[in-house]
């Protein structure tokens, strides 16, 4: 049966803390410190770069009460005085949840790349490496990644992300120190 769209908010949205209804799914435990929007600037360079460069990143993690955080980041390059340049990577994505702190990652990217990780959420630390990487037909090789997102504090979220792409073995890329936005509210 076929039932008309009411013209109604989306029954169901994202909390974007662990005091917001919906209450977090006890399996997401490990992460609920996560929670929010992240925003901070970092570092990156790759040796098939011209140079290193500055950049800024903004990161929110939410839940609806299922046993996964969807995750969603933007970054932009910023100039040598910290003014914006130019949107750089995007990427959203699963953070899937399982018992003992073991997880899972699903994250696409606009420019056609996939990524499957797995790995563990453990006394405020998220680190995920490679299982699989699937690549569109005219998306950069990009062989394996390791993601390692670090709790500093309440209002702290140290990221660092590690490449292996276009020949090149699994080195440091990127790293970035974020700090907590207004508690439920995007950047």
């Amino acid at each position: 049966m076929n039932h008309p769209v009411r013209d109604v908010p989306f029954p169901f949205p994202d909390a974007l803390n662990a005091d917001a209804s919906p209450a977090p799914h006890p399996l997401l435990a490990p992460v609920t410190g996560f929670l929010g929007t992240w925003r901070g600037t970092g570092s990156g360079g790759y040796p098939t770069l011209e140079a290193d460069f500055t950049y800024a990143q903004e990161v929110t993690f939410s839940h609806d009460g299922r046993p996964f955080l969807a995750y969603e980041a933007r970054a932009w390059l910023l100039d040598a005085a910290g003014n914006p340049l130019r949107p750089s990577a995007r990427e959203t994505g699963w953070w899937r949840l399982r018992p003992d702190g073991r997880m899972e990652a699903l994250i696409t990217q606009p420019t056609g790349i996939a990524e499957i990780l797995s790995g563990h959420a453990r006394d405020g630390v998220v680190d995920l490496a490679t299982e699989q990487v699937s690549l569109a037909p005219t998306a950069k090789q990009v062989d394996a990644t390791r993601r390692r997102y670090t709790l500093a504090g309440p209002d702290a979220l140290a990221f660092v992300h590690d490449l292996a792409a276009v020949g090149r073995p699994l080195q440091h890329h990127l790293s970035a120190e974020l700090r907590r936005t207004a508690p439920g509210q995007a950047g």
